[in-house]
C-alpha cells in the first residue's frame, strides 16, 4: 500500500525511479507497457545482447523512437529517455541506474548480474527465478552485504505465493501449505519438446507461427517450472519441500482446505508447512473443477478455537474440521505486475520475497535411460528435468542442479528417474556460475 503515492511523489518531484532492465523478452516487454504509464519510473536503459530485440520490445510497449534516442546512460539520465545497451554490467557499474531487472531467463547470466548489482550498489529485482533456484540464498546474502535489495518478482508466482505467505503469518494463522497450480500428469515428466505442443493441444504450425518456445512450455509442463518456483518459495518462506518433492495432488479451490493438510488430519501433506503444487487434471485427464492452473494460494490453520469460531461466524470455507481453510488468487499478471517488485525495492528497500536459506534444491533428473557421452540440454530438453528436493538430501546424494545441466557430458550412464551426479558429469569448475554455486553449498552447509 502507497507506493503508488511514493512513486507519483518522486515524478512530481523530479526524480523518478530509474530502471534498468536487462532481458527483453516476454516478461521485460509486460513490464515496459506498464512503465511508460507509470508514474514516478523512468525506464533509464535496456540491455540485450540483440540490441535489435530491445528497440523491438520498447516499440510494442509504446515507446516513440524518440524516446529510446539516448547514445548513453548519463544522457538518458538528463533528458528522461532509454538508452539501449549490450553491455548490461557496464551498465551497472555506471551510477545512473538505482534498480535493475534481470529477466534474463539464464542462470549464468543472472548470477552474474546479481553479484554484479552487490558490487555496483543497485537494488535487484529477480525475475530469473532459474538463477535463484541455483544460487538465490548465496546472491542476496552477498547483496544484503552490500546494502541493498535483492528481491523475487512480483507478477511471477512465487512472490505472489510469498506475498500471501506473510500475510497469514501476519496475521498470526500458522501456515500450513502454499504454493500454485499447474497442469499436471505423471507421464510429463518424460515430455520433450517434440512431444510438448500434442499435450497442450497446439497445432504445432500454429505454435511456430506465434513463436511460442517449446523448450520454455516444456519446462511448464514437465514439472521443472514447477520445482524451480517452489524451490525459491522455500529458500524465501522456510516451508520445506515433502522427502519425495512435488506430489502434484489433484485439486480445484474448494478443495484446498481438505486436500492440503497433514497426512494424520485426513489430507495429503507429509508435514504441516510444505509447498506443494496442485494439478488442474485428475489423473484420469478429467478437468479438477474450480482449478488454480493460474494462480497460488496458501493454505492456514485456526491456532485457536475462538478462531476456528469466528471462520464459521464469517463464512470462511474451511475443511470437515472447521480449522484448516485457504486464500488463493486465481490468475497472475506476470510482468504487467512487476513494476510493484521494483518500487518496493527502490523506495522502501524492501524485497516482495527474498531467500533467507538454502531449504530446498532442483535436482536435474534424467528424462530416460542416459549413456555415458550425452550430452545435457538442460531445463525444457529432451534428457532431464528438474526434481524438487530438499536440500540436503540433494547435498547427500550429490546431485547436480538442473541450472548447471546444460551443455555438459554424462561420464556414467543414468537410469530413467535418477537424479544426476555432479561426479557423474564433465564440468568447468572455474566459471563464475559454478563457483558461485559452490560457495553457496559451502555457506549454507554448515
Amino acid at each position: 500500500m502507497n507506493l503508488h503515492s511514493m512513486l507519483s511523489e518522486r515524478g512530481s518531484a523530479g526524480r523518478p525511479l530509474r530502471v534498468a532492465l536487462v532481458g527483453a523478452g516476454k516478461f521485460g516487454t509486460m513490464w515496459l507497457s506498464q512503465a511508460a504509464r507509470t508514474p514516478g519510473i523512468h525506464v533509464l536503459a535496456v540491455a540485450d545482447l540483440k540490441p535489435e530485440r530491445a528497440r523491438a520490445a520498447l516499440a510494442m510497449a509504446g515507446f516513440a523512437p524518440e524516446r529510446i534516442a539516448a547514445k548513453t546512460a548519463a544522457e538518458a539520465g538528463r533528458r528522461g529517455t532509454t538508452f539501449l545497451t549490450e553491455d548490461a554490467e557496464a551498465l551497472i557499474e555506471g551510477p545512473e541506474v538505482e534498480v535493475v531487472v534481470d529477466a534474463t531467463g539464464s542462470p549464468a547470466a543472472g548470477v552474474g548480474i546479481a553479484l554484479a548489482c552487490a558490487r555496483g550498489g543497485k537494488h535487484v529485482v529477480m525475475v530469473n527465478v532459474e538463477a535463484d533456484a541455483l544460487c538465490g540464498p548465496f546472491l542476496a546474502r552477498r547483496c544484503r552485504e552490500a546494502g541493498v535489495v535483492y528481491s523475487l518478482a512480483y507478477g511471477d508466482q512465487p512472490a505472489l505465493i510469498c506475498e500471501l505467505v506473510d500475510w497469514a503469518r501476519a496475521a498470526g494463522f500458522p501456515v500450513v501449505a502454499a504454493g500454485k497450480g499447474t497442469k499436471y500428469l505423471p507421464r510429463y515428466h518424460q515430455s520433450t519438446p517434440d512431444s510438448v505442443w500434442a499435450d497442450y493441444g497446439i497445432p504445432p504450425e500454429q505454435a511456430r507461427a506465434a513463436g511460442m518456445n517449446a523448450r520454455m512450455f516444456n519446462s511448464f509442463l514437465d514439472g521443472t517450472k514447477s520445482a524451480i518456483e517452489m524451490a525459491a518459495v522455500a529458500n524465501a518462506t522456510g516451508l520445506a519441500p515433502a522427502p519425495d518433492g512435488l506430489a502434484f495432488p489433484p485439486c480445484g479451490t474448494d478443495e484446498l482446505p481438505r486436500v492440503l493438510r497433514p497426512r494424520d488430519a485426513g489430507g495429503t501433506l507429509h508435514h504441516a508447512g510444505q509447498v506443494e503444487v496442485v494439478s488442474s487434471l485428475r489423473r484420469d485427464g478429467a478437468q479438477v473443477e474450480r482449478d488454480l492452473r493460474w494462480g497460488v494460494y496458501v493454505v492456514f490453520e485456526a491456532p485457536t478455537d475462538y478462531a476456528a469460531r469466528c471462520f464459521s461466524e464469517y463464512g470462511i470455507a474451511t475443511d470437515e474440521s472447521g480449522r484448516y481453510a485457504a486464500l488463493w488468487r486465481p490468475y497472475h499478471l506476470i510482468g504487467l505486475e512487476l513494476g510493484i517488485s521494483i518500487a518496493s525495492a527502490g523506495l522502501r528497500k524492501e524485497p516482495t520475497g527474498a531467500p533467507r536459506a538454502w531449504i530446498a534444491d532442483v535436482a536435474a533428473t534424467a528424462k530416460r535411460d542416459l549413456a555415458s557421452g550425452e550430452v545435457l540440454d538442460g531445463e525444457g530438453g529432451f534428457l532431464v528435468y528438474g526434481k524438487l528436493m530438499p536440500a540436503a538430501d540433494a547435498r547427500r546424494a550429490d546431485a547436480l542442479p538442473i541450472g548447471l545441466a546444460h551443455g555438459v557430458r554424462l561420464t556414467s550412464a543414468v537410469r530413467a528417474g535418477a537424479p544426476v551426479r555432479w561426479a557423474e558429469v564433465e564440468i568447468d569448475g572455474g566459471t563464475g556460475v559454478v563457483r558461485a554455486r559452490k560457495e553457496m553449498e559451502r555457506l549454507f552447509s554448515t
